[in-house]
């Protein structure tokens, strides 16, 4: 064990952000990266318990953790994602989690040998999948929209349903086994999911109106949303418990759908808060497990029903449950195969084993062998297929990283077509239809349209796209653009083309270069002097560096008004031209530039156009 308990905190952090890390770098899912850490921590090299050194605080901790994690999820979940969608996403959350649910229990008696009291707690739970496991899983596979939004509608809407339904089933039990059967704790429990709806609502839309009233300041917003959430959560809680997250859940929601400019500026720092807690509490959670219910995973009855979980109980609720919707087929594979369970399984389960062990069910204690089981077995197998799984259907937008173009003019649109020519997905976005007209022209794909528009958000599909240049002849527009797509995109990802028109510089141009995201091509290399050069006949060139014509021999020998603007590995991967550019072309790697043509053609250009002057 640690010296201190401020020690182990600060491992844990250490930890869950390092699995982040290495997640990133080598493309694991983080989610099997956090919990080998917490295995290897906790239960298999004993070097820490949470559980024991925290106490009374861990339950607590956790608690309000995955509230806040289930209220950042609902934030994203506005109805105008719907469109399309809106009746397989109803049908999965409603029906397919009562098939989930029905056949989940049978499962459970008949495989894993649980009384049917038992049982049908067990099966109202695991129909979750959850924020905390699908949120992760749909930042590193980059699926398609259309599967994307369906498993993050479904994981963000069945997390309190789930916990809900194992509520319902505990008081379906105690009242059929009560000596005295009493009614009441079934309509107190009808009773407290109401309440709780309409207390998140009415938090979320007393908080809104707050924002929208100025009776909030600007550096209070996101603490003054914290507490509510917490609040929320905690009454709801009081009342009855897993209520909360019925609670918190319909805030979010509430918040998503009511247009407010300030909850979309804080949704960034949610997320970054979102991703801290659940990189924590999953290593908290698995270093609180011990070896005993580790080595119980591999009994027969319970690997069998991981298995039929897995590759029958789900598949089986999608297929069923979207039977007349619009859903391919395609996507019912990928959506009835990825169903990760997360942390709200594992912590609600622990609260039901305790409570169903003392009403007197002595299987019970098999609740959180069963429930890390499929946690484990789930996150693992859908962590590492559901990229694979979406390339051989056809939903995954896998390829060269694209690149949005903001912005159409005569050097955009020759930038595009260079990029489309190395095969990678390049798209202008202008607001005037008569700007678009070269793209247009040219076969660019296009969107007509003001990229700062919430509208946009819902009508362009980014997904193929991981770098952005803002390139209109508005510097100022630039810089916004840029600083406000820096955290979807990346602070090294996010381009605008210079604000100086040749040397000159003021003060504002000084203010305008350092709020917005990397300067393409150099300080000197303006907008204009790129749009002079594309119509004074400048072209682009492609030079390969090979080991005789290297990077240095290249540099000294081009024509001094050459312009670099970018080159691509052998990879695909295109590194653009930049002041804070550290990596250098080698052999192998083409270089693209936007060079002078050759003289005696442009002399014979020139030679047309003064006869055609005369």
């Amino acid at each position: 064990m640690f010296p201190s308990l401020l020690f182990e905190i600060m491992l844990i952090g250490f930890l869950g952000i390092g699995s982040q890390w290495l997640s990133w770098r080598y493309r694991m899912p983080a989610i099997v990266v956090m919990s080998v850490a917490g295995l290897l921590m906790g239960p298999i090299f004993g070097l820490m318990n949470p559980e024991e050194d925290f106490g009374d605080l861990y339950k607590p901790i956790i608690t309000v953790a995955v509230a806040i994690i289930l209220f950042e999820g609902a934030l994203n979940l506005n109805f105008k994602e719907l469109r399309g969608l809106g009746r397989p996403v109803f049908r999965i959350s409603t029906f397919g989690a009562f098939i989930a649910w029905i056949l989940g229990s049978l499962t459970a008696h008949y495989i894993a040998g649980l009384s049917w009291a038992v049982a049908f707690v067990i099966g109202g739970l695991f129909i979750v999948t959850g924020p905390t496991v699908i949120l992760p899983l749909l930042r590193q596979s980059k699926l398609k929209p259309r599967p994307a939004k369906i498993l993050k509608w479904e994981g963000i809407i069945v997390d309190p349903i789930g916990a809900l339904l194992a509520v319902f089933a505990f008081e379906i039990i105690a009242y059929l086994t009560a000596t005295n059967p009493d009614g009441s704790a079934l309509l107190m429990f009808f009773a407290a999911s109401i309440f709780a709806a309409i207390l998140g609502w009415a938090c979320g839309r007393g908080i809104g109106w707050m924002f929208e009233t100025g009776n909030i300041p600007e550096f209070l917003k996101s603490p003054a949303v914290f507490i509510v959430v917490i609040t929320c959560f905690t009454i709801a809680d009081e009342v009855m418990h897993e209520t909360g997250l019925l609670a918190v859940t319909a805030m979010g929601m509430t918040l998503a759908n009511m247009g407010i400019s300030s909850v979309a500026d804080m949704r960034h720092f949610k997320e970054n808060i979102s991703i801290l807690l659940i990189s924590t509490i999953f290593i908290m959670l698995t270093a609180s497990l011990n070896l005993e219910t580790i080595l119980q995973i591999f009994k027969p009855e319970i690997i069998g029903y991981v298995i039929l979980m897995t590759f029958a109980v789900r598949p089986l609720s999608i297929f069923l449950s979207t039977i007349g919707t619009d859903i391919s087929l395609n996507e019912k594979i990928l959506v009835g195969w990825i169903a990760p369970r997360g942390i709200v399984a594992l912590t609600v389960s622990s609260y039901f084993a305790a409570i169903l062990a003392d009403a007197g069910y002595k299987d019970a204690s098999i609740i959180t062998t069963l429930t890390f089981g499929l946690v484990f077995f789930t996150v693992v197998a859908h962590g590492f297929s559901i990229r694979w799984l979406a390339r051989k259907l056809h939903l995954s937008m896998e390829g060269r990283p694209g690149t949005i173009i903001i912005g159409s003019n005569g050097f955009t649109v020759e930038l595009a077509k260079s990029l489309a020519k190395s095969k990678t997905p390049v798209i202008i976005v202008d607001g005037s239809w008569e700007r678009l007209r070269k793209a247009r022209e040219a076969g660019i794909p296009f969107y007509h349209g003001e990229m700062l528009s919430e509208q946009t958000e819902y009508h362009l599909d980014t997904t193929p796209y991981e770098y952005l240049i803002a390139a209109t002849e508005f510097h100022s527009y630039n810089s916004l653009v840029c600083t406000t797509f820096m955290p979807e995109y990346g602070r090294t990802n996010v381009y605008k083309v210079s604000p100086y028109e040749q040397v000159d510089s003021d003060d504002t141009n000084d203010i305008v270069d350092k709020i917005g995201g990397r300067i393409l091509f150099g300080e000197e290399i303006s907008s204009e002097d790129l749009t002079r050069k594309i119509s004074s006949g400048f072209v682009f060139r492609q030079t390969t560096i090979t080991e005789q014509y290297n990077y240095r021999r290249y540099v000294d020998e081009r024509d001094e008004t050459t312009v670099l603007l970018y080159f691509i590995k052998p990879s695909g991967k295109i590194i653009f031209y930049s002041e804070e550019m550290k990596s250098t072309p080698e052999s192998g790697d083409t270089v693209v530039s936007l060079a002078p043509q050759d003289k005696k053609i442009q002399a014979k250009l020139e030679n047309r156009r003064n006869t055609n002057g005369k």
